[in-house]
């Protein structure tokens, strides 16, 4: 046995103490909150049960100093579940009411990673109103991995909320956005400069309603804000406001040569 690399590893884990444990049950905590949620096969009661076994068990690992006191947080969020269940049902009506390619609305809740991702954020930011620490960013984390769409749990989002497609989205933390917009694919909603003394200001923009952004747009900066009822266009790189209704577009062109042409 190699005592002197044991002893470099358990000086290491000391300085940097990081529980995989924690992280790994956490993402079962997720998966079974939705599975609560939606999944007919899901006895609701018997998983509430469990999750709430689960969820003091992650607590504790993330709040240590809180250990073995009773579980008010756990408490609260199913004080919210009424109102988690309308705002959900919203995003799917949101979902279904706008993409063509929806047969159903059953289709949305088993099948649309940006459903999945919108929920995990929705419950995930329950928690992280109840400054809960790391496991409202490790339950958002979850559906990154799944879906490939981060949201931060610090995020604002308002009612009825469509992510279509929704490889690459990224939705920074200080990102407020209002009521029935839309967003596709490869949208990133970012902070202009990243500095750590910009930590506690708001760093990413706000997107006022019934705003529509297209594929891979950016838009940067805490002071940028997307008037109502605007279009963003795909590919547009935007670190100033726009007032509403505007139309945002990337001029670019585009030349074919034809092989057949004399």
């Amino acid at each position: 046995m190699d005592s002197n690399l044991i002893k470099v590893i358990n000086q290491h884990k000391q300085i940097i103490k990081v529980s995989i444990t924690l992280k790994e049950e956490s993402q079962r905590f997720t998966k079974l909150l939705f599975k609560a949620f939606y999944d007919g096969d899901t006895d609701a009661e018997d998983a509430l049960q469990k999750l709430e076994v689960l969820f003091v068990s992650i607590r504790n690992m993330a709040c240590p100093h809180t250990k073995n006191m009773p579980c008010k947080r756990w408490n609260d969020f199913k004080a919210n579940i009424p109102d988690l269940y309308a705002s959900l049902k919203k995003d799917a009506e949101a979902i279904f009411n706008n993409d063509p390619a929806a047969q159903s609305i059953e289709e949305i809740y088993v099948a649309y990673p940006g459903f999945f991702a919108i929920s995990i954020y929705r419950m995930a930011r329950v928690f992280y109103q109840l400054n809960l620490p790391l496991i409202p960013r490790l339950m958002t984390e979850y559906a990154h991995r799944i879906t490939g769409i981060d949201i931060h749990p610090g995020a604002t989002i308002g009612e009825s909320f469509f992510i279509d497609h929704g490889t690459g989205v990224v939705i920074g933390e200080t990102t407020e956005i209002h009521n029935n917009v839309k967003v596709y694919q490869g949208v990133t909603l970012g902070a202009l400069t990243v500095k750590k003394q910009h930590q506690n200001t708001k760093r990413h923009p706000t997107i006022e309603e019934y705003v529509t952004i297209y594929a891979n747009a950016t838009i940067l900066g805490g002071d940028t804000i997307i008037g109502e009822n605007s279009v963003i266009g795909g590919n547009t790189w935007l670190t100033e406001s726009v007032p509403k209704k505007s139309i945002v577009t990337h001029n670019h062109q585009v030349e074919i040569f034809s092989k057949n042409k004399k």
